[in-house]
């Protein structure tokens, strides 16, 4: 079911990584810890807007142009406002507002073929998710019996002075 439906909002120019930023300010709406930070070092903020911060490589370099309140905003207009931001990164147009405002960043290798890496955390940030490119799996099925599945590999680093592995694991405490 969901990949008839990624097929079908894929085919009227969604991309997978504004699927993944959807996805993402979701989670973080059900889990608000992984959306909060700790900027001076010794308390922690829970920020009241869901701002995706997508990694872009650029001549020279990488920056970070922001979906702000990505859970507020449909996929559709989500990929547009992504894409729109991309071409200003690599027009070296973005304004400060469009790449401070992270509070929480995404950094996608899929398209690069990269199928596994840890992202550093930048600074004033809770927690960053790595993702990997697609493969090919073989899985146990429910029936017992051996599958092939495309998966791909999502790591989180995150900053242990506010978010402690149990979050991600367990949401009862939240």
């Amino acid at each position: 079911m969901i990949s008839e439906y990624t097929f079908q909002i894929k085919s009227k120019g969604v991309t997978m990584t504004a699927l993944l930023a959807k996805a993402t300010a979701l989670a973080l709406v059900q889990h608000p810890v992984v959306n909060s930070s700790c900027r001076d070092g010794k308390s922690f903020t829970y920020n009241s807007h869901i701002n995706i911060a997508v990694a872009v490589a650029i001549d020279g370099g990488l920056i970070t142009p922001v979906l702000q309140d990505a859970d507020k905003i449909d996929i559709y207009s989500l990929s547009r406002k992504l894409k729109n931001l991309v071409d200003k990164a690599r027009a070296k147009q973005l304004h400060p507002n469009e790449y401070s405002t992270a509070t929480f960043t995404m950094f996608n290798l899929r398209m690069f073929g990269v199928d596994r890496f840890d992202a550093i955390l930048p600074p004033g940030t809770g927690a960053i998710m790595a993702v990997g490119a697609s493969q090919p799996t073989l899985v146990g099925t429910k029936d017992g019996r051996i599958g092939l599945k495309t998966q791909m590999q999502v790591n989180v680093t995150a900053d242990h002075r506010v978010i402690y592995g149990a979050d991600f694991l367990d949401s009862s405490h939240h």
